[in-house]
């Protein structure tokens, strides 16, 4: 199996550069798992393709405003932060642009002194280990200073901050969006409820190691970065009772899916617990978990293609991709989703 398999030809005039307004206007190509048979629909038709006694489980982690664009101490020159995980109390790692200017010891200021940072260290990977400093709370500072980390592809400045978060969104940690999620109106899970659907959370914040393309021509031989993850009792108690009674669990983002499926993985059972993972899910991984999939259009020859590849067959996967590519779907962050069930 190699990175190649999983190309597609993709124009860049389909890579999403903003979000479908309202939120789940946006288009869902519904893909049948085992025929492969396609329907084209939208988001807000979800409900039809969903039974009373279903379960969908949502990442409700939330994404830092992790981009920070500062003033070196004593020459004035400008980088660029991104936070990447907490080590500490407002101990951080992060990347830096240009990493030249960011050796131990150096110092740095952001939004006119709303934050401060002294670099620590270098670690591995040429990533630094850097500690703020700022009046009160850190986040309320980064808040102000901060700038949504969106993807390189998305090139469009983004006008509202929370479009970039999904509405459910409350666990602090990520470094980029759960996308999947971004379809989903307040209204809309109201009625999902109201329905008899039920709707369960846990959370993984997701690194940049997402969009970090696979190198390995052997699809074997890529290493995953690691994520850390929470599922709580409730939400463990909940996808039990419903694969008791014949319900199905559908995983909205390959978030969820890694979440849910790491877990089942180490324990052969899905229970409250948090740990990291660097589950690489390809195809002829065995689900334990998951009978359905809501999922957007991922990049040519990444993991989260190969993911959805494992979950519902090669051929199925590449025919729909290709077909989504006739329709003139739109793809990745601020794309449309996909229905696999």
């Amino acid at each position: 199996m190699t990175k190649s398999d999983f190309y597609y030809d993709l124009p860049e005039e389909l890579i999403a550069q903003t979000p479908i307004e309202p939120r789940n206007h946006s288009r869902m190509l519904k893909v049948d798992r085992t025929t492969g048979a396609v329907e084209h629909r939208h988001f807000y038709d979800l409900c039809n393709y969903l039974k009373e006694g279903d379960l969908l489980v949502m990442n409700d982690s939330r994404v830092l405003p992790a981009r920070l664009f500062g003033i070196k101490d004593g020459t004035g020159a400008v980088v660029e932060f991104l936070l990447l995980e907490q080590k500490g109390d407002k101990l951080w790692e992060i990347l830096v642009r240009p990493g030249k200017k960011a050796k131990p010891g150096a110092k740095f200021t952001f939004g006119e002194g709303l934050l401060r940072a002294e670099i620590i260290e270098t670690i591995e990977g040429g990533n630094r280990l850097a500690k703020f400093e700022c009046e009160g709370n850190f986040f309320a500072a980064l808040d102000q200073v901060g700038q949504m980390p969106l993807p390189p592809y998305i090139t469009e400045k983004l006008e509202n901050k929370e479009r970039y978060q999904t509405v459910y969104s409350r666990e602090l940690g990520s470094a980029a969006a759960p996308t999947a999620g971004l379809h989903f109106t307040e209204e809309m899970l109201a009625d999902l409820k109201n329905r008899g659907i039920n709707l369960a959370y846990v959370t993984l914040h997701v690194g940049l190691g997402t969009f970090r393309p696979v190198k390995e021509e052997n699809v074997l031989d890529h290493k995953m970065h690691s994520e850390h993850f929470s599922v709580p009792e409730e939400t463990a108690e909940l996808i039990n009772r419903t694969k008791a009674a014949g319900g199905r669990v559908i995983a909205v983002g390959t978030t969820s899916c890694r979440t849910l499926e790491s877990v089942a993985a180490r324990y052969g059972c899905v229970r409250e617990c948090e740990g990291y993972t660097d589950i690489f899910i390809y195809p002829g991984f065995e689900f334990k978990v998951l009978d359905g999939l809501i999922t957007n259009f991922h990049l040519p020859e990444s993991t989260l293609i190969m993911l959805v590849s494992a979950f519902m067959g090669y051929e199925n996967t590449m025919n729909a991709y290709k077909k989504a590519v006739e329709e003139r779907y739109r793809f990745f962050s601020f794309g449309d989703a996909m229905l696999i069930i």
